[in-house]
């Protein structure tokens, strides 16, 4: 009888051997990122934090989790996987930064028809970027190898961390009244959400190439589609220690009008004016390429503000000179007053 040739999780495309030495390869990039509180990091079963070592009164913990979504696409094509990394930092860190909160620590979860290491290791460098521009550490993660599940060359990835704050730190929504300010913080672009209008006006409709020059974006448009998502911990954290902020939103998918509306109270509407706060070229770009209307740009992108605070009127000059001390650029894009819950642009 002919020897029937051995099986092995191996021949069946995955390659424990080449996971264990990938973790060997990311355990000294996390440990750059340790912070007080760590424990015990990348290479264990979990990840240990001690929060008394933060010496916290009433701590209350926050967490979240998000992606980076269909900005992998560009990433693919572009053979840059570095800022994606950035990326799925930003979006979870940012999160946390609304409740007021400091981020400890953060853990990835990488997934690949086939392992590539190479690739692999870009993005798990982009993390590390990320967390130490948010203070926190890489604590862990997963690397999944999951054949015939992904085309080749493409992966998936997810972010989840956890963040602290003292109670009576957080801000309240609640508390927003009519005679508020806002704030905005720009954003670096696109960030990563709107990417999937995003690709099918520009690379479908208008027929652009990622590798292009456009004149008015100054670079490729894959480079600018790349621009990693900003992270706000430096501005966000050293203002809460100075100032009491109301409210604050990240203005991520569904635009200013759904994030902003998140934090408001009953019977409040934030009144916005439009052109209080410069925005950026590749959202002209995709509203011109499309044939979009206002409304959509609305609802499915940033449109140039990565953050937007709301803050007492009596608060505002002593806020406005702590950002320029930090060389903050901002904008008051407007103000709340009585009315049906959400947000009012004006002309």
């Amino acid at each position: 009888m002919p020897v029937r040739p051995r099986i092995t999780y191996k021949k069946s495309g995955v390659d424990i051997s080449a996971a264990e030495d990938l973790v060997r390869r990311i355990r000294p990039i996390a440990l750059k990122t340790a912070r007080p509180g760590l424990v015990a990091g990348v290479g264990g079963f979990s990840g240990l934090f001690d929060l008394k070592a933060l010496k916290y009164r009433h701590p209350v913990l926050v967490s979240s989790t998000d992606g980076v979504g269909t900005k992998l696409k560009i990433a693919f094509t572009m053979g840059v996987h570095h800022t994606v990394g950035i990326d799925l930092v930003a979006m979870v860190v940012n999160d946390i930064l609304t409740q007021g909160a400091e981020t400890l620590f953060f853990l990835d979860y990488f997934a690949t028809g086939k392992l590539m290491p190479k690739t692999t290791l870009q993005v798990i460098r982009g993390i590390a970027d990320g967390c130490r521009r948010a203070g926190c550490t890489l604590i862990g993660g997963e690397t999944a190898e999951m054949p015939s599940f992904y085309r080749d060359g493409e992966y998936d990835l997810a972010g989840f961390a956890v963040g602290v704050v003292e109670r009576e730190k957080i801000p309240n929504p609640a508390s927003i009244a009519p005679g508020d300010l806002l704030i905005g913080l720009p954003s670096s672009g696109l960030h990563s959400n709107g990417f999937s209008l995003a690709r099918k006006v520009l690379l479908e409709i208008k027929g652009l190439k990622l590798r292009d020059r456009i004149p008015e974006l100054g670079q490729t448009l894959g480079e600018e589609m790349l621009k990693p998502t900003r992270i706000y911990t430096k501005v966000i954290r050293s203002l809460l220690l100075r100032h009491s902020i109301r409210g604050i939103a990240h203005i991520t998918g569904g635009g200013i009008s759904g994030n902003l509306t998140r934090i408001l109270p009953h019977g409040v509407n934030a009144r916005l004016q439009r052109r209080s706060w410069p925005t950026h070229p590749i959202f002209d770009l995709i509203r011109r390429s499309g044939g979009l209307s206002q409304a959509e740009m609305d609802r499915t992108f940033n449109n140039g503000l990565g953050m937007i605070l709301v803050v007492r009127k009596r608060e505002l000059g002593s806020i406005e000179r702590s950002l320029k001390r930090m060389g903050e650029n901002y904008s008051v894009i407007g103000e709340i007053r009585r009315g049906v819950r959400g947000v009012t642009f004006i002309s």
